[in-house]
């Protein structure tokens, strides 16, 4: 494990509000680590490198191994709090991770080739329906995100989720539809433009019909065929 996902920690023996305020006073988070059928340990950690990695987005997709007295746990952020005001992190839920930890995870999606899109090329718009996709993964091959490549897609096409290459051992929590990630839409000039061009339509429609019932209209009244 790289030294970037390497945190420093101190156990903590006293629990409750009166001494998280005390922690927090001291420029410490209060976290707790749970899971793999072993007591929660209550510890505390930098406010600061806490803070850092929260923020600089990622945190909650990354194995971090904790060092609580000398004792190394290999763990996977599974919550935390922010401060409603002034964004600062609150208190951190970290849980215990082996290789045979299968655990649930929101992955982000990125687009590429839009220079090369058909459909965007064409003036159409990226329509993004999921920034993320949950899926079901061991907790030690978390992918970073899923790539989808826009250069096969044109206007009024759905990108789904039988669209990304997915890692063999990754698996989407939805597995009874192939659900749409985004597409490709028509931009909204050219909708106008086809509105327009069919109100168009629909109005010379009418205007026939009804000189068409004009028409029937003196024949029925001079009696003629």
């Amino acid at each position: 494990m790289s030294e970037e996902n390497k945190l420093e920690a101190q156990a903590r023996d006293r629990v409750g509000k009166g001494a998280a305020r005390e922690l927090r006073r001291n420029s410490m988070v209060p976290a707790v680590i749970y899971g793999d059928k072993k007591p929660p340990l209550g510890i505390a950690l930098s406010h600061k490198e806490i803070t850092q990695r929260v923020h600089a987005g990622g945190f909650m997709t990354n194995i971090l191994s904790i060092d609580v007295n000398g004792e190394a746990h290999q763990v996977l952020p599974k919550d935390y709090q922010l401060h409603p005001v002034s964004d600062k992190v609150l208190h951190v839920d970290l849980l215990r991770v082996s290789r045979r930890t299968v655990v649930t995870v929101e992955i982000p999606v990125h687009f590429i080739n839009e220079e090369t899109c058909p459909g965007l090329k064409a003036g159409g718009v990226l329509n993004i329906v999921r920034h993320t996709v949950e899926v079901n993964v061991p907790a030690t091959s978390i992918p970073d995100g899923f790539e989808i490549d826009l250069e096969p897609f044109d206007i009024g096409d759905s990108i789904n989720i039988s669209s990304v290459d997915l890692p063999e051992e990754v698996e989407p929590t939805i597995v009874d539809r192939d659900f749409t990630i985004a597409t490709i839409a028509t931009p909204a000039a050219l909708r106008s433009e086809d509105a327009d061009e069919e109100e168009d339509e629909e109005g010379l429609e009418g205007d026939e019909e009804g000189a068409e019932g004009e028409g029937d209209g003196v024949e029925d009244s001079d009696g003629e065929e």
